[in-house]
């Protein structure tokens, strides 16, 4: 991966976010989810293999409650710091984890139509992994706000994670509605640009991808990672209650396989 000049100040969003310039003209605007969809792997993964004897303990394990996995990661951090890990340790653990395939492709090719192209990192992951990851991919100005969990480091190195948001949508984890947050975007950048996107695209992999793209229309598209959790839901889905799952489905397996759609998408409009 190539590593941003870690020195370049980067501008500020409306929302506080790290943001990279954002213009009126962009025709298209693309939501990327992280963990196994920007990256190969689930970035908490990672931090379980930095964890001594690359384990955490069977209580943490049991811990875990369905929907609060936020409040997990919590727990998981907060071990981490009690054991003495360093944020150099998770800042390496982070930045190796590798793209998923074709993903740099797809970040080549919309650096280069950045005119065309309004991007948006949409995952519950949290700041500091996709922050960081991002910027040793060479690919943080390509995204103009990045909506996760809030994570960094404490005055004693400890990094602690927050969840995102409250909300009252009984599909999602309590920390986060990714189609709230994707609703509200789309709502403030029509009008701030005086004009709605021609066309919205959604690049997922998992369950948490379906509720938000249930807010997405006939013109857009959904690209769920092919044969992953979001894929099989959609097929379900389809099969099951045809008609209500409004956007073209175009599942994935590599990068180029969205950049070809986004191409064809290009040359139509």
């Amino acid at each position: 991966m190539v590593e941003e000049n870690p020195l370049e100040p980067l501008p500020v969003s409306s929302s506080g976010m790290a943001s990279s310039s954002v213009t009126a003209t962009s025709r298209f605007l693309i939501f990327f989810d992280f963990d196994e969809t920007m990256i190969a792997e689930n970035s908490d993964d990672a931090m379980v293999r930095v964890a001594p004897g690359q384990t955490v303990p069977d209580w943490l394990k049991d811990s875990f409650r369905p929907g609060r996995f936020n409040e997990h990661m919590q727990r998981v951090l907060a071990y981490l710091a009690q054991q003495g890990v360093s944020e150099q340790v998770i800042r390496d653990a982070i930045e190796d984890i590798p793209p998923a395939p074709g993903l740099l492709v797809l970040l080549g090719f919309l650096r280069s139509h950045r005119q065309d192209f309004e991007c948006v990192v949409l995952s519950d992951a949290n700041t500091y992994f996709i922050e960081t990851w991002l910027r040793k991919a060479g690919s943080r100005q390509l995204f103009s706000e990045i909506f996760t969990n809030p994570a960094s480091f404490n005055k004693d190195g400890h990094l602690v994670l927050l969840p995102y948001h409250a909300h009252e949508c009984p599909r999602c984890p309590e920390n986060m509605c990714k189609q709230v947050i994707l609703r509200d975007y789309l709502a403030r950048r029509a009008r701030e640009r005086g004009k709605p996107f021609q066309k919205v695209f959604y690049i997922g992999d998992g369950a948490n991808d379906i509720c938000p793209t249930l807010a997405l229309g006939q013109k857009d598209t959904a690209f769920p990672r092919r044969d992953f959790p979001m894929h099989r839901i959609i097929q379900d889905m389809q099969k099951g209650q045809p008609g209500i799952y409004k956007p073209t489905v175009v599942p994935w397996a590599r990068g180029e396989d969205v950049v070809d759609c986004l191409k064809k998408a290009m040359e139509e409009s």
